[in-house]
């Protein structure tokens, strides 16, 4: 009987043994996982970080272009308003003066088509 009790506690033993092997071996895989998921987390960090460097330069490359252009319509524009500030400046004492004597002396005439009736 001793030797069928020793049998038995053997063999719950070697269970008890075979069942920590296999809950160790489930913590190394899923250490295992945990660890391959940083792994690719880190790398899709890098690679999303490369890609947004590449989406800013070519980024800045086409805004650059176009801020360019618009401070060269800006100058353009600065320019055509001093212009036209230029011109009314000269020319606004005489259309004021062409504009009053038209105003101011009037000559009363009959008109062409005007027809006399009795």
């Amino acid at each position: 009987m001793t030797s069928q009790s020793q049998g038995i506690h053997q063999l719950l033993q070697a269970e008890k043994r075979a069942k920590d092997k296999l809950e160790e071996a489930k913590k190394r895989k899923g250490k295992r996982l945990k660890q391959a998921k940083e792994e690719a987390m880190v790398e899709i960090d890098q690679y999303r970080m490369q890609r947004d460097k590449e989406f800013r330069l070519k980024q800045s490359k086409i805004m650059g272009s176009q801020n360019n252009l618009s401070d060269e319509i800006e100058e353009q524009t600065l320019g055509k308003i001093q212009e036209l500030n230029g011109h009314y400046n000269k020319y606004m004492e005489s259309v004021m003066n062409q504009l009053l004597s038209m105003v101011c002396d009037m000559k009363p005439e009959i008109h062409v088509n005007y027809r006399a009736t009795n």
